[in-house]
């Protein structure tokens, strides 16, 4: 079978096309690739690698440039052909929701791996291992999954002309979005929306994942990270929505983290960190929240975990005590308000 006929048969047996879209289909993959393609035959069978084989034969074709970015478009352009509309993405997935939250959530890492949003063969790159310590087991990861920016694309990146579209990586209008030499690719991209607090928020997986399951939970408007009560509410509202899934913050300060500070979003995903594991050195009550168990656990840095059934009290006690170190001076450890 040729590569080409391959392809389709996936892209058919694996979203809603039919048969009688063949055709239909095979124009399309042309149209990108180039007509040189149709005798091409092929020994792969798996669908992101018939995808891989395609972008390699548009570079020979010279239909597209020899760039990573050009790779990158075409890439997604193809598995774009294997994902539903941004509204049935949405609609199938709190239909299933209706059911099991949990399903609802599976099948849409599914699909997002599936259509090669989730880049499944470059995590695969990544290192992880871990090291016993006095604080328990740690974990040691090397990410080596995101590419490398050519010296030669980032030269040509300078030359083009700024853009203010999509605003930043986490803006919802990255949804569909072609790419170009200075901002990814997006067109196989998919983000579930719901309302969190009163306002529209994203979520959607991490291409590049650090962990199981990685997602990111973003504002639906480009609004700068800002942590304040409202962080505490939300990552709770989070975790009651998205069973299963832990919610985490990164830090609003540009010194502590590679954060994208100029949209507020949060992580998540499926995965117990050692800071989670790690024993309570000292446990308190703090005076007016008896609800509330504290301690400082047993960590290289200062932290204290709060547990209560009360969702209220918690968010009032976090909030007070972030009130209260924001602060706080000390300037013989160099802490500085």
């Amino acid at each position: 079978m040729t590569l080409v006929d391959k392809f389709v048969t996936h892209v058919i047996s694996e979203s809603s096309f039919e048969e009688m879209d063949r055709i239909y289909l095979t124009n399309r993959v042309l149209a990108r690739v180039g007509e040189g393609v149709l005798e091409v035959e092929t020994n792969l069978d798996k669908l992101i690698d018939l995808k891989d084989q395609l972008v390699e034969e548009a570079v020979r074709l010279e239909t597209i440039e020899d760039s990573q970015t050009a790779r990158e478009i075409l890439g997604t352009e193809l598995m774009d052909l294997v994902t539903p509309y941004p509204s049935q993405v949405n609609r199938d997935f709190w239909e299933a929701y209706v059911h099991s939250p949990e399903q609802a959530i599976e099948d849409f890492y599914q699909l997002s791996q599936k259509n090669d949003y989730i880049k499944l063969k470059a995590i695969a790159k990544n290192i992880a291992y871990r090291v016993p310590s006095d604080y328990g087991e740690l974990e040691i990861t090397i990410n080596l999954s995101k590419p490398e920016k050519d010296p030669k694309e980032i030269a040509v990146a300078k030359l083009v002309q700024a853009s203010n579209y999509p605003q930043c990586q986490l803006c919802l209008e990255n949804e569909g979005y072609h790419g170009r030499v200075n901002h990814p690719a997006r067109s196989n991209h998919r983000i579930i929306r719901f309302e969190m607090v009163g306002q529209e928020w994203g979520f959607q997986y991490s291409p590049y994942a650090y962990f199981n399951e990685h997602c990111i939970f973003l504002d639906g408007q480009h609004r700068p990270m800002a942590i304040s009560r409202q962080s505490f509410e939300r990552l709770l509202a989070i975790v009651e929505q998205f069973p299963g899934y832990f919610a985490g913050s990164n830090a609003d300060l540009p010194i502590v983290g590679g954060s994208i500070l100029t949209h507020d979003h949060y992580q998540g995903g499926r995965h117990v960190f050692p800071m989670e594991l790690a024993p309570l050195q000292k446990t308190f009550r703090f005076a007016g929240f008896e609800q509330v168990k504290a301690g400082i656990i047993k960590w290289p840095m200062s932290v204290l975990r709060l547990t209560s059934d009360s969702k209220e009290d918690l968010i009032n006690l976090a909030d007070k005590i972030f009130q209260e170190w924001r602060q706080y001076s000390d300037s013989s450890v160099q802490i500085l308000a």
